[in-house]
Parts: C-alpha cells; structure tokens; sequence
C-alpha cells in the first residue's frame, strides 16, 4: 500500500509539473501594439505657423495642430515626432533618422526648402527693389534646386530606406505662397517677384517628387490643394508677415488640418 501511495504522489506531481498553472506570474495576454509612426523634417512638418509649441526642451517648435500629430491621434499610431524648425537634409541624417528602425511601419518627411534657402529668399524679396536684388536671390536658390537638390535627396531616401525596410513612406513638397496680391504693409512683393517665387516652389516640388518616386516612396504634392488658399486668399492656410516672425508663410491650422492633412492621409497606408 505504501508503495502505490508513492507511486501515485509521484505521478500526481509529474501531472501537476506538465499542466499550465493560471497565477500572478503567469504571463499576459498578447496586446496588440500601435503602428510605429515617424514624423522627421522641418519647420513645414513641425507645424510652424500654428502658434502654440510642445514644450519639450527643443527649440524645434513641434506643435500639437501638426499634421503628423492630427493623423496620429486620428489613426491611433505611436508617434515619434522629429520633425525640427529650420531642419535641413543634414540635419535629418544626423539627428531625425535615429528614430526609425525596422519596426517603423509609416513615415512622412518634408525637407529641402532650408537647404536652397527658401527662407531667406522670401526676406530679401521682401524689400523694396533698391534695397536688395530679389533676382539674383531666386537665381541663386533655383540654381540649388536643378544642380545640388536631388543627390541630396536620393542619398537621404536611400538613408531612409536603409532603416525602415518596411515603411509606407510619403514625401510631403511645398505650396506655393502667392496668390498675386501683396496685402501687407510690411512687405513689398511685385507680382513679379511673387511669380518668380511660385516657379520657384514648383520647381522644388518637382525635383522632390521625382526624387520621392525614384526611391519608391510617395509624393504629396501640397500644390493643388491650397490653391485659393495662398497668402491673402480667403480664407488663407498660409501666413503673411507675421509676429513671430518665424511663423511668416508657413502652414496656418487650418493648412494643417484642411490641407496637409487631407493630402497626406490616403496615401499613408
């Protein structure tokens, strides 16, 4: 009899060692995690122009009327949100692309207007024509754009690429600016200048484009959609001079959510 009680403890114990023990150790289920979400470029993806910054320690100027964070929240993604006022190529390679990794299933990136120095064309156009040439301005920044623009470009995608194997990517260009008319009193940009301008941006949005598609990535060209919405069209998604300076001709909240937004969100899918 003492001999089949052993044999039957040890059994038991046997049974017992083999069968899953439902406890406070055991492990939880599964929870489905968000899509990883990496926003890198500048001040046009930062949200500049919005009014109200992330106080985050950075002098980045991350607002939270960004598109990339309106399409977060809206999709439920796990945003890594990079993008940095006055960003250029190399600074996207140097401190953005950290955040991307083969997890990384979407991302969007708009970058290349501070590398022809865009911004600083628009100051000197700007003035009034005896204080600063507005032309040899342009010339200079299209010169940029035809000769140094797209190997920059293909470098930062194939960069890109490279570390985010799998991500839906979309390459987000510029809108124009203008509209023809100069309604403030602070500046003094001839319709001239202000068409000179936009061949500008088309130029640049179309070396971006083809520079997106070339890496298989998509393009979001802003053109179209803030047509009628320039600077002193009504309504405009787009700044005029404005205080902080900074936030001069860029994406207003309305361009983030009615123009960006739009535009950006079928294709990141």
């Amino acid at each position: 009899m003492r001999r089949l009680l052993t044999t039957l403890g040890l059994a038991l114990g046997v049974l017992l060692a083999t069968v899953p023990v439902a406890s406070a150790t055991a492990a939880p289920p599964d929870r489905p995690t968000r899509p990883s979400y990496v926003a890198l470029g500048d001040s046009y993806a930062s949200g500049v122009g919005n009014g109200r910054y992330r106080e985050d320690g950075s002098d980045c100027l991350r607002s939270p009327d960004a598109y990339p964070v309106l399409l977060a929240d809206a999709r439920r993604y796990a945003l890594r949100f990079r993008a940095c006022s006055g960003a250029t190529i190399a600074h996207v390679r140097s401190t953005q692309l950290g955040a991307l990794s083969a997890r990384t299933r979407y991302v969007t990136l708009s970058v290349g207007g501070n590398d022809v120095g865009f911004s600083r064309v628009l100051t000197t156009c700007a003035t009034p024509w005896w204080l600063a040439d507005c032309g040899a301005a342009v010339d200079r920044a299209q010169a940029v754009v035809r000769d140094l623009l797209p190997g920059m470009l293909r470098r930062l995608y194939a960069a890109v690429r490279a570390r985010a194997p799998r991500a839906t990517v979309v390459v987000v260009g510029y809108p124009r600016i203008f509209s023809g008319t100069d309604c403030d009193p602070g500046t003094w940009f001839s319709r001239r200048e202000q068409q000179r301008l936009n061949r500008t941006a088309d130029l640049l949005d179309a070396r971006i484009g083809r520079a997106a598609r070339d890496a298989g990535f998509a393009f979001a060209s802003p053109g179209r959609r803030f047509r009628g919405h320039a600077v002193c069209d009504r309504p405009a998604w787009l700044n005029g001079l404005s205080f902080p300076v900074g936030e001069s001709y860029h994406p207003n909240r309305a361009g983030h959510a009615r123009g960006l937004l739009p535009l950006v969100r079928p294709l990141l899918r």
